[in-house]
């Protein structure tokens, strides 16, 4: 049985990081990167603190073993990850069904991430339903970028109901913009 709950603690945290390392970009091989995908930043115990204050942090466990994670990342936290500044900067010249995006009310999820030994089984979806369950009342958008490298999760995403937006370049990737608009 899979619960699905708000982080409440440090250790819950720092589960995340753990997690989150054991699934980092650098911490697998180009081989496990293309079939499992990857998450690409990394972030500190500060930063996770930082989002939770603003916003509780989604994770899923299963016999009190954190297995999965979906972290939520408001606007006004746009600048505690330095690497995700220029995201947002893209972000506030985006136009979404004739209005820009900055006037319209979203948040970005900030990093999803499913334990290898429980993808497959609805993990990813439950996180997001969660999301949707939770912050729907303040946001009517869930907007996050992906490696376009990273198709299993670019599709985990088309799946549960996201749709491409916008793709870039930068220095460190080349990156696709998906939103899921719940207004719909």
């Amino acid at each position: 049985m899979v619960e699905i709950r708000f982080a409440q603690n440090t250790s819950d945290l720092n589960n995340i990081l753990l997690l989150q390392e054991k699934n980092s970009k650098h911490s697998i091989s180009p081989r496990e990167r293309e079939s499992e995908g990857f998450v690409t930043v990394r972030h500190s115990l500060a930063q996770l603190k930082k989002m939770q204050a603003v916003s509780p942090q989604i994770i899923a466990l299963q016999k009190n073993e954190l297995i999965g994670f979906a972290l939520v990342m408001p606007l006004e936290l746009k600048t505690v990850i330095p690497a995700l500044v220029p995201l947002f900067v893209i972000l506030d010249s985006l136009v979404y069904k004739d209005k820009p995006l900055k006037e319209l009310d979203y948040y970005v999820m900030g990093q999803i991430c499913v334990d290898k030994n429980h993808r497959g089984k609805g993990v990813f979806r439950k996180l997001y339903a969660a999301h949707r369950k939770h912050l729907s009342t303040k946001y009517n958008y869930c907007i996050t970028e992906i490696s376009s490298s990273n198709l299993r999760s670019l599709n985990a995403h088309l799946a549960v109901g996201f749709e491409v937006l916008h793709s870039f370049v930068d220095p460190t990737d080349e990156w696709t913009i998906v939103l899921w608009d719940w207004t719909c």
